[in-house]
């Protein structure tokens, strides 16, 4: 203490002439009135991240970076220096550097007082409940467990000690703290699980409790209603033989509005299912159409002069819808046929299952062993696995002429098959309209079929035994009348006793 007094003012003020400061404080001087930042604004007091490239000063505001994000980041380059050279990127510091930079931070931190600290700690500890005396108790105090000095005599713990197959260490289950115990969580009040652990709290008690099984003696179980199952079902047993009887009375008296709209809701899906089967027929019958006039188109010859009609003299141009290139009107339908073809094939659509409608094959179901799968498209589109057959010279097109559009004329057109491109592969269009038409048909009776079902097992539930047994409907109007029979027919009785005693 005596040297300090000893030394002056004077020598202080020299300890801190350092050329370290001394140049610090010269590049400040020099920077007075120098402008930094994109804003180009002399301001420093600011916040300010300054660029690992050109080690330009940068307001945190200007730039969108707080102090907080500035201490997460390891390299930060500018703007320019990035407009200049693509390569530089802004790195963010890791996990690892983080915590290790807020340990350097704690470490170099100034350290409070003793009593602070201790201060610190005692309110921590307050707040999370973590006093050395709360480690030392193993019994809230507060639960039933805590309170009871002797076994109940009936759990499972003192059944066992009883024949002597019990640990020593074991204790009573009603003398076990709730809240102490080993590997619990502490739970909230309102949560589900609590809930449904305490369904049957009020059934574990100390002292006997009566069997609720009919003309039963004995004493229940720890935390059951009954002596044994048995008891259970004869209960269960009483109880149908009682309700069920005056349940069925009464569904039978009363009508369910439900089970109207039921099977009017079926009547309905049935009258469905009866005009899909018929649409079903009808494109069978096309099918066997189409078969009868390719048969009477092979048996045809050439005719010379539709022939020469083919010939188009009109140039026109259009575009492919698949590919996008220019192609003349009179081989549109072959190139785009084959265009079709080509990026058809390029896509699969397979299943695990295989096609199972009976009397019908339409899809390909071309089984591929490398994906396990069955081809799904129609057997007439598939470009894959169903290749067109080759056309003879002396085929005939044999596609059914008409007027007006729709309306047909009973001739076909007689021109050689590879030359006719106004009907080209006009079969495999009509096959293929019929097979789609086909499976929209089925797919739609499928869901008639899961409707049907449906409104049965809904019928079926409401009449079962346990829709009686739980439900019950209190028509007033028909008890009513249920019971003004029942009293007149105790009057009638009574007229007839009287009469009888009279005459007797």
């Amino acid at each position: 203490m005596s040297r300090k007094k000893d030394i002056s003012k004077e020598e202080i003020a020299k300890q801190f002439l350092l050329p370290e400061r001394q140049s610090k404080i010269d590049t400040l001087l020099r920077q007075d009135g120098q402008a930094y930042c994109i804003c180009r604004s002399s301001d420093s007091s600011r916040f300010m991240i300054a660029c690992d490239a050109c080690e330009e000063w940068y307001h945190g505001d200007c730039m969108k970076i707080s102090e907080k994000e500035a201490k997460l980041i390891k390299q930060y380059f500018c703007i320019r220096c990035k407009e200049e050279d693509p390569t530089l990127i802004t790195r963010w510091k890791t996990k690892k550097e983080r915590d290790e930079s807020s340990r350097r931070e704690r470490d170099e931190s100034v350290s409070f007082p003793q009593t602070n600290t201790e201060d610190r700690k005692s309110r921590k500890r307050k707040e999370r409940g973590e006093n050395k005396t709360d480690k030392k108790v193993k019994k809230c105090g507060e639960c039933m467990g805590c309170y009871r000095t002797e076994d109940c005599g009936r759990c499972d713990v003192c059944t066992r000690r009883r024949h002597g197959s019990s640990k020593n260490k074991e204790r009573c289950k009603q003398r076990i703290c709730v809240n102490s115990l080993p590997g619990t969580r502490r739970k909230r009040r309102d949560s589900s699980s609590d809930k449904e652990q305490s369904f049957n709290e009020h059934l574990k008690t100390d002292y006997p409790r009566q069997c609720y099984g009919p003309k039963c003696v004995n004493s229940a179980r720890y935390g059951s209603k009954y002596c044994s199952d048995q008891c259970g079902m004869n209960l269960a047993k009483t109880r149908i033989l009682q309700i069920l009887p005056q349940r069925l009375q009464e569904w039978a008296l009363s009508p369910s509005v439900a089970e109207e709209m039921n099977i009017k809701a079926l009547d309905q899906v049935r009258k469905q299912q009866v005009e899909v089967h018929q649409i079903l027929q009808e494109l069978d019958k096309r099918h066997k159409e189409l078969d009868f006039i390719l048969g009477r188109a092979k048996n045809a010859t050439i005719d010379p002069n539709q022939e020469n009609d083919n010939e188009d003299d009109a140039e026109i141009s259009t575009y492919c819808v698949t590919c996008g290139h220019e192609i003349h009107s009179r081989t549109a339908i072959k190139h785009m046929e084959k265009c079709f073809n080509k990026y058809e094939s390029q896509a699969s659509f397979g299943s695990i299952f295989k096609t199972r409608i009976e009397g019908n094959s339409m899809f390909c179901d071309f089984y591929n062993p490398v994906s396990k799968t069955y081809c799904k498209r129609l057997r007439v589109l598939c470009p894959e696995h169903c290749k067109d057959p080759k056309i003879g010279d002396h085929e005939v097109c044999g596609c059914p002429l008409v007027t007006n559009v729709f309306s047909p004329t009973g001739e076909f057109c007689r021109a050689p098959k590879k030359s006719c491109t106004k009907h080209f592969v006009w079969e495999k269009l009509r096959r293929a309209e019929v097979d789609l038409e086909r499976v929209r048909q089925w797919l739609k009776l499928d869901e008639l079929l899961e409707k049907e079902r449906q409104i049965r097992t809904s019928m079926a539930n409401r009449a079962g035994v346990l829709a009686l047994m739980l439900h019950s409907t209190y028509n007033h109007e028909l008890m009513e009348r249920i019971t003004k029979a029942q009293d007149q027919q105790s009057i009638q009785q009574e007229m007839a006793k009287r009469m009888k005693s009279r005459y007797s």
